[in-house]
């Protein structure tokens, strides 16, 4: 099999384990493709996986620099538990032996895309959110669903969130935390001016049309984390569900609520006879 290795230099002991997974595929009559922030890939067809080797954020670094790499990915974790990136060094060389004898499911995360930017990728894996950014006073974001009318948020602006994004900026800000595997999108409002203005999960074949309607300077888009174009006065941006799905390797062997436990930090007592 072929593998891509994404690695996120700046992590303590990446270059260890880098090469620690190397060896281990090499051994095993595999072959790999290293790339970094200093060794840029050139050589992607016909990958079978993808390893990453950092954490949520290197995922989604991975994904915006090669869209076209659609391969299934593996999160191999060196930092805090991922939701993601959710193998931890301690279980390195047995999950990659899961992964090669075939004891994997595929995942497809739902992902969202946008119509403002003509050129570059137009995906987001987590979310897309329009901010007021710099300036000091709330904006309005007027927003149809399907066609039709739905509000207009008076607030410092909105997250679009798919459910893998919803335990990221949208959680902060007060959104639902969505099954990793749902197919749907939440719309959470950021510091809304009116109280009653509250999250909202819609179907994810509706298609959101976002007008900027207050009359102050532009405001930013952010996808994942990466600005895109301002949007001015009277200009808009269209967000709906991708056709493609982000692939994510599941070796079942830590299902998402023990994941949501330990990285939220849930504390609650274990019902009694099942601790």
């Amino acid at each position: 099999m072929k593998f891509i290795l994404f690695s996120n230099a700046s992590k303590p002991g990446a270059k260890g384990t880098a090469e620690r997974i190397t060896t281990f595929l090499h051994e095993r009559g595999h072959s790999v493709i290293f790339e970094d922030r200093d060794h840029p890939l050139s050589d992607s067809d016909q990958v079978d996986f993808c390893l990453s080797l950092g954490g949520d954020g290197t995922i989604l670094e991975f994904f915006h620099k090669y869209p076209q790499i659609q391969a299934p990915l593996l999160g191999i974790n060196l930092g805090n538990l991922g939701f993601m990136a959710d193998v931890p060094l301690d279980d390195l060389e047995s999950s990659l032996n899961q992964l090669l004898e075939g004891k994997y499911k595929i995942d497809k995360h739902l992902m969202l895309e946008h119509t403002r930017e003509k050129t570059g990728s137009p995906y987001a894996l987590n979310d897309i959110v329009i901010h007021r950014g710099s300036g000091t006073n709330l904006i309005e974001l007027k927003i149809h669903v399907d066609g039709k009318y739905f509000n207009t948020f008076r607030a410092d602006g909105i997250i679009v969130a798919t459910p893998t994004g919803s335990t990221a900026y949208s959680l902060a800000a007060g959104g639902p935390i969505l099954s990793q595997n749902l197919q749907a999108i939440a719309l959470t409002p950021i510091c809304p001016h009116t109280i009653s203005n509250r999250p909202i999960v819609f179907l994810p074949e509706r298609e959101l049309y976002i007008e900027y309607v207050s009359p102050f300077g532009g405001v930013e888009i952010v996808k994942d984390g990466i600005p895109l174009s301002k949007l001015n006065q009277g200009e808009s941006i269209t967000i709906k569900r991708s056709e493609r799905f982000f692939q994510i390797v599941n070796l079942e062997r830590r299902d998402e609520f023990h994941t949501l436990r330990t990285k939220l930090g849930w504390s609650g007592a274990f019902p009694i006879g099942q601790e």
